[in-house]
């Protein structure tokens, strides 16, 4: 299946945080464009704000400590929101980047394990 086209969709209970326009991929990750819904508040900005805050310390800092706070962090996504694909149906986890209009995210239709990240 090409992913290219389709969208994706963010939501926090019934409420559309934001679609996905997807428009490239790169196994295990799929790129496109972030188009804000209703429920994209300051609240949810701030999950990915601090997401890739988290991220980017860590690439810079590889301690247990740093990869902690990270996975709390993509933990509470996954918490708060849930991701639907092009054909409505959550997924069962997912990494999602959110950064202005773009967004990045690979997903699973079972939970990830500790490896597989």
């Amino acid at each position: 299946m090409g992913f290219n086209g389709t969208i994706w969709r963010l939501r926090r209970g019934a409420e559309l945080v934001g679609e996905i326009a997807v428009d490239g991929a790169d196994f295990p990750w799929l790129h496109g464009r972030f188009l804000p819904g209703p429920a994209f508040d300051p609240a949810v900005r701030q999950l990915f704000d601090r997401e890739l805050a988290l991220l980017e310390r860590l690439e810079e800092d590889e301690s247990d400590e740093s990869a902690e706070a990270w996975e709390r962090a993509c933990d509470e996504v996954n918490r708060t929101l849930a991701l639907a694909g092009p054909e409505g149906v959550a997924v069962a986890e997912f990494l999602l980047h959110i950064q202005g209009d773009r967004a990045w995210f690979r997903w699973s239709d079972t939970p990830f394990s500790e490896e597989g990240l």
